[in-house]
């Protein structure tokens, strides 16, 4: 288990900035959303590795897979997944900015892959260095950022704590 990682807040005109011990940000890129499915689907497993049908209700040691889990158990699953085909995505959807490098974002990787994902809740891997649109459009500043979501893509929910699934759901509305 590694030690906590110091988190300074600062509440400024009503906008919270959270700063965490990941380091800084790679500016923000005009990537498109066919290049960010793509470099998502690029990064996420290994093929030799990872099963297209995996499911994501027992615990795992690989990353999300490209398949959606069963309409009932909770999922975590890639973006281009996603982009490709939002119904895959059950229950409160949560967009998991992860980038490689975050060592708080590999320890929710970690955790989201070791144990279920709470049925009602399909968390959604972006990686944070290659979808500069989708943080911008959401806000986003900082990696492990997660933001729910409506079916419409609408933004009902922002934060940037909490490294467990059952955390994830507690924050969501």
């Amino acid at each position: 288990m590694t030690a906590p990682r110091p988190v300074l807040a600062v509440v400024a005109s009503g906008l919270l900035l959270a700063l965490a011990g990941c380091g800084t940000a790679a500016e923000p890129s005009a990537t498109t959303p066919a290049a960010a499915s793509a470099a998502a689907t690029s990064t996420m497993a290994d093929s030799s590795e990872a099963s297209p049908t995996t499911s994501m209700t027992t615990p795992m040691t690989e990353t999300p897979t490209s398949a959606p889990a069963a309409a009932s158990a909770g999922s975590y699953i890639d973006y281009a997944t996603y982009a490709q085909d939002p119904a895959a995505a059950t229950g409160k959807v949560v967009l998991f900015f992860h980038a490689t490098w975050c060592p708080i974002c590999r320890e929710v990787e970690e955790s989201l892959t070791s144990a279920p994902v709470p049925a009602g809740l399909t968390v959604v891997k972006v990686d944070f260095d290659d979808a500069g649109e989708l943080r911008q459009r959401y806000g986003v500043t900082i990696q492990h950022t997660f933001v729910q979501v409506d079916p419409a893509g609408r933004q009902l929910a922002k934060w940037s704590t909490g490294t467990t699934a059952d955390e994830i759901l507690g924050k969501t509305v």
